[in-house]
């Protein structure tokens, strides 16, 4: 993401880091944000959320380094600043009769509607631009266990086709392919290059997956995280910046429960 120099005079409204919120001007938009200090980190990364904007600071880097980072980002954090609120209303607004979910990026309606016609099992289906689950007569079956497996589907066949695509480029092909339900890692390639992923994944925007798919097709061909693998995963991949920043600031909304 490059700065853009008629924003620079903005700078002059950003706050010092201190403990409460500081302002900046960003597109001539007052953005408040919340620095917090890191021993661990290693470069500044910004988290936006429902409840705005956090900046995460090693403790090598000064006021002015944020102002410049966060003016270099200003329209990725634009962009996440309106989908956190578009998002705020299903946070805060617990109406059964309308469910959302994160799919493939977008806030997306979950209806379900029973059905005295039809037999057999549940069927999910998407129609003009929400997820609807059609419940048979006498179903057993409850909603959201036809959601987690329609998504699971959608996850494997998602991840499928960017692996059709990134692993000639690799040169290696992996053993087995798992979707799982993974808490700690978005995905793992393992000592017997066997993939595994979280079917989680479906909910990302399409370059986050193309991202995590393709940073664990590297990991067949180089094992580790040195900087080999950093500029074959760049080079493969030029949204890996991007989406590590998109993750880092919703990865919680990934993970939320399934809304039922």
């Amino acid at each position: 993401m490059r700065s853009h120099p008629s924003n620079q005079a903005d700078a002059s409204h950003a706050a010092k880091a201190r403990p409460g919120p500081s302002t900046i001007l960003v597109s001539g938009r007052k953005v408040e944000y919340q620095v917090k200090q890191s021993r661990t980190a290693k470069k500044l990364r910004i988290r936006i959320g429902p409840h705005g904007v956090q900046v995460i600071r090693p403790t090598a880097r000064t006021d002015d380094d944020i102002t410049r980072f966060l003016h270099c980002n200003r329209d990725y954090i634009l962009r996440e600043l309106d989908r956190a609120e578009t998002f705020k209303p299903v946070i805060k607004t617990p109406n059964h009769s309308q469910r959302a979910i994160f799919y493939r990026g977008d806030v997306t309606l979950v209806l379900v509607a029973s059905s005295v016609t039809k037999r057999g099992q549940n069927k999910v289906t998407r129609q003009n631009g929400e997820i609807l689950i059609t419940q048979p007569a006498g179903s057993r079956i409850p909603p959201v266990r036809s959601l987690e497996n329609w998504l699971r589907k959608e996850a494997r066949a998602a991840i499928q086709d960017q692996l059709q695509s990134i692993l000639p480029r690799v040169r290696r092909s992996p053993g087995k392919l798992y979707v799982m339900d993974q808490r700690t890692k978005w995905g793992n390639c393992s000592a017997l290059g066997n993939l595994s992923f979280s079917w989680r994944l479906i909910m990302a925007p399409d370059f986050v997956l193309r991202y995590l798919v393709t940073h664990e097709a590297v990991h067949l061909a180089i094992p580790d995280h040195s900087q080999r693998f950093w500029l074959t995963l760049q080079s493969l991949c030029p949204e890996t910046e991007r989406a590590r920043q998109w993750l880092v600031a919703n990865a919680h909304r990934l993970l939320a429960p399934l809304p039922f």
